[in-house]
C-alpha cells in the first residue's frame, strides 16, 4: 500500500481537541507547550476547554490545528519510531493544513509554523470587516458547474470558486451579494443544495489579498528549508519539492482555490492508494472515496487510532 500524509484545515476544530493526547503522551504535551510558549497565550486550554466561541476565532483555530496534527505526528515518531519520509509518498494539507504538512515535511521548525499561522488567521480576519464577505457549498455540482455559478453571480462584484473538495463538494466565496446570488443560481443549475457556510470571513477569493500581502511579508522573513517528501500545492495540484516553491505558492494560496480533489487524483496517479489523514476529525479521510472509489481514508486522531496505526507499519 502507497500511503500519503493529510493534514486538516478549518472546520475540523472543537472543544477537547488534543486533550487526550496530551493526557496520554508526553511527547504530545510538548508540542501544545512549546506552542503556548511560543503565541503566549494559553491556546491549549481552550482546545481543552473552550470556550467555543473562543476556538471559532480564526487566529486561535489555525494554530490549535497545527499544534493537534504535529502533537499527533510526535507521539507517532516517539512511540513507533515513524519517519513520515519512509512511509510516505506525499503529504499535503487543506488550506491552513498545508503549514501543518510543511511542518511535518520539515520545511518549517513548530515554533516558526505556530507564528505564521497566527498571523495568517488574524490578517485574514482583519482582510474584510465582518459582514460583507461570505462563503457558500453547492453541494451536488461540478467543478464545471461551479466556475459557471460564480461567473453568473459575480455581477461586478467578487465571486470566486474557493475549494474544489470533491465530486459534489464546492465552495464558492466573495462578497456577501454575490454569494447570495450564488445561492440562487446554483440551485437553478442543479445543486442539490446550496447554503451559506458559518464562517467569519471569505476565504480564498480575491478580497483576502491584504491577507496574502502580510503572508508574504511574513514567509519572507522565515527560514525555510526544502521539504524531505514532497508537498501537493492547493493551488496547483501538484508537487512541490523545493521551499522557495512553497513559499511562493503558500502566499498564493491565501486568495487562490483549494484544488483539493485534483490534488488527490493527482497523488492516486502516481501510486497513492491510502490518504491518511494526521489530525482532529475525520474530514479529508471521509473524503477519499468520494474523489476515487479506489482511494481508501484513514483517519488517525486519538491514542487508539495511533496504536492500530502502528502496527501497520
Amino acid at each position: 500500500m502507497t500511503r500519503a500524509f493529510v493534514f486538516p484545515g478549518q472546520g475540523s476544530q472543537t472543544v477537547g481537541m488534543g486533550k487526550e493526547l496530551a493526557d496520554a503522551f508526553p511527547a504530545a504535551k510538548a508540542v501544545f507547550n512549546e506552542v503556548d510558549d511560543t503565541l503566549g497565550q494559553n491556546l491549549s486550554s481552550i482546545m481543552f476547554k473552550g470556550p467555543d466561541e473562543d476556538l471559532v476565532l480564526t487566529e486561535n483555530t489555525q494554530p490549535a490545528l497545527l499544534a493537534c496534527s504535529i502533537a499527533i505526528l510526535r507521539v507517532l515518531e516517539s512511540e513507533g519510531g515513524f519517519k513520515i519520509a519512509d512511509h510516505g509518498q506525499f503529504v499535503a494539507g487543506h488550506s491552513l493544513g498545508e503549514y501543518s504538512a510543511l511542518c511535518a515535511a520539515g520545511t518549517f521548525s513548530l515554533s516558526d509554523a505556530a507564528k505564521l499561522v497566527k498571523i495568517r488567521g488574524k490578517a485574514m480576519q482583519i482582510a474584510v470587516p465582518v459582514g460583507e464577505g461570505a462563503m457558500a457549498a453547492l453541494l451536488g455540482l461540478e467543478a464545471l458547474d461551479a466556475e459557471a455559478v460564480a461567473e453568473e453571480a459575480a455581477q461586478g462584484d467578487v465571486c470566486d470558486f474557493a475549494n474544489d473538495n470533491a465530486s459534489g463538494q464546492v465552495v464558492v466565496s466573495g462578497t456577501r451579494a454575490a454569494v447570495e446570488r450564488a445561492v440562487v443560481i446554483a440551485k437553478e443549475h442543479g445543486a442539490k443544495r446550496a447554503l451559506l457556510l458559518p464562517v467569519s470571513a471569505p476565504f480564498h477569493c480575491a478580497m483576502m489579498q491584504p491577507a496574502a500581502d502580510v503572508m508574504a511579508g511574513a514567509l519572507g522573513d522565515t527560514q525555510m528549508n526544502d521539504p524531505i517528501i514532497p508537498l501537493i500545492a492547493n493551488v496547483t495540484a501538484q508537487k512541490v519539492t523545493t521551499a522557495n516553491e512553497a513559499r511562493k505558492l503558500l502566499i498564493k494560496q491565501v486568495c487562490g482555490r483549494v484544488r483539493w480533489r485534483e490534488g488527490a487524483l493527482y497523488m492516486k496517479s502516481q501510486g497513492v492508494s491510502e490518504l491518511v489523514e494526521i489530525g482532529h476529525g475525520k474530514v479529508l479521510s471521509g473524503m477519499a472515496k468520494r474523489i476515487d472509489k479506489e482511494l481508501s481514508g484513514l483517519a488517525i486522531g486519538s491514542a487508539e487510532t495511533i496504536e492500530e496505526f502502528l502496527k501497520t507499519l
